[in-house]
């Protein structure tokens, strides 16, 4: 084996998000194959640092130029003179186009860009401005990763990026760590009570996410039922005063973040997902995986990842009366959940195993930074 590839990650944010998770799940699998140096935008939010394998070489300096900040020459200037000690850069999001930026004019080692979705301040439309610096910075970059359909065509028609940059992986998760029985006590304060019915969701508690809006489909269901958002944000104290305001308070649970899935989704019945914007969100993709039915909202590739017989139970995205309807259906009917939870989780099997995933990564960077095989 030759000298380790030396990579640098550019991130939005280090928090255990859906692309943090893919990010780690790939350096863990390129073992000593690689080093890694990971710069956040948020230089305290590095929560994702935990699930990095201890074997794995990776280092997160305090004293870099900020990944985020007013544009300047100056910084961007910086900014390329730290990425040029590596073979390969990766870049992640919006939060971190500036970097994007500095390698457009400065040049510098290889650069993949990921593009995962949008936050709540774009998921109404596209913002000129920032159309307009992704198209300028996204000319330096060696390839633009997407993991969604509706993402790449946004790559090629919105971005204008030539068909050659961008790339489409779909996310991959180990599909078989979830079809086992779930760990008792991995959700702390959950106990299943006789007779309930459960139903979860796991995302970042920010605003996009449209937290509310499910308690308020779910305080429609009769008293057996029992809500249960695994995750942490700053919209922890906004969902808690909705369910205090329809009177469900004490029939919700949030545990925080939790950082085994596998653990604890089959303890749901139903997944939830309320989202104004997601792409092809990793959860859903456990939620599959565990055998779980789930009523969801019309946005990204959702009703296109979900099987045949899960697609009824997706409303578009603020038809509120169509969710709920969606959540009191599945809710109604044990006979739907099985049918819907067994074809998702083949469905999973089939399209989703991170097997695929780690292989067309892999081949990517290495090619990339002009090491074919090298983390093969």
């Amino acid at each position: 084996m030759g000298r380790p590839l030396r990579i640098l990650h550019l991130h939005s944010t280090f928090t255990l998000g859906g692309k943090e998770a893919r990010a780690v799940r790939l350096m863990n699998a390129f073992g000593a194959a690689a080093e890694h140096v990971v710069l956040s935008a948020m230089p305290g939010a590095l929560g994702a640092r935990a699930a990095i394998d201890p074997a794995i070489r990776a280092d997160f300096p305090a004293d870099h130029p900020p990944l985020a900040g007013r544009p300047s020459l100056a910084r961007y200037r910086a900014l390329a003179r730290t990425m040029r000690a590596f073979d390969l850069l990766l870049a992640y999001n919006w939060g971190a186009m500036d970097a994007v930026m500095a390698h457009r004019l400065f040049g510098g080692p290889p650069l993949v860009h990921h593009e995962d979705g949008f936050n709540e301040d774009e998921a109404a439309g596209p913002k000129r401005a920032r159309t307009l610096f992704r198209r300028i910075a996204l000319g330096g970059a060696r390839a633009l990763v997407v993991p969604s359909r509706g993402l790449e065509r946004i790559a090629l028609d919105r971005w204008r990026q030539p068909p050659a940059r961008v790339r489409r992986i779909a996310n991959g998760i180990p599909v078989a760590r979830f079809a086992g029985p779930p760990r008792p006590g991995a959700i702390p304060g959950f106990e299943r009570k006789p007779g309930e019915l459960v139903i979860g969701t796991v995302a970042g508690l920010r605003a996009v996410k449209n937290l509310p809006l499910l308690v308020r489909a779910f305080a429609r269901l009769p008293p057996n039922a029992r809500l249960v958002i695994v995750g942490e944000g700053p919209a922890r104290e906004a969902i808690s005063a909705e369910a205090a305001a329809r009177g469900v308070a004490d029939r919700l649970l949030l545990p925080g973040f939790l950082p085994d899935p596998a653990a604890y989704m089959g303890h749901f019945d139903i997944f939830a997902l309320s989202s104004l914007s997601e792409q092809a969100p990793i959860a859903l993709i456990e939620a599959m995986a565990a055998g779980l039915p789930a009523a969801a909202t019309d946005v990204g590739d959702i009703c296109a990842m979900l099987a045949p017989q899960n697609r009824p139970f997706v409303a578009p995205a603020g038809d509120e009366e169509g969710y709920a309807a969606a959540l009191a259906t599945l809710a109604g009917d044990p006979h739907l959940r099985g049918v819907a939870g067994a074809a998702n989780r083949a469905r999973a099997g089939a399209e989703h195993d991170e097997d695929a995933m780690i292989a067309a990564y892999a081949m990517l960077y290495g090619d990339a930074a002009g090491r074919p095989g090298a983390l093969r």
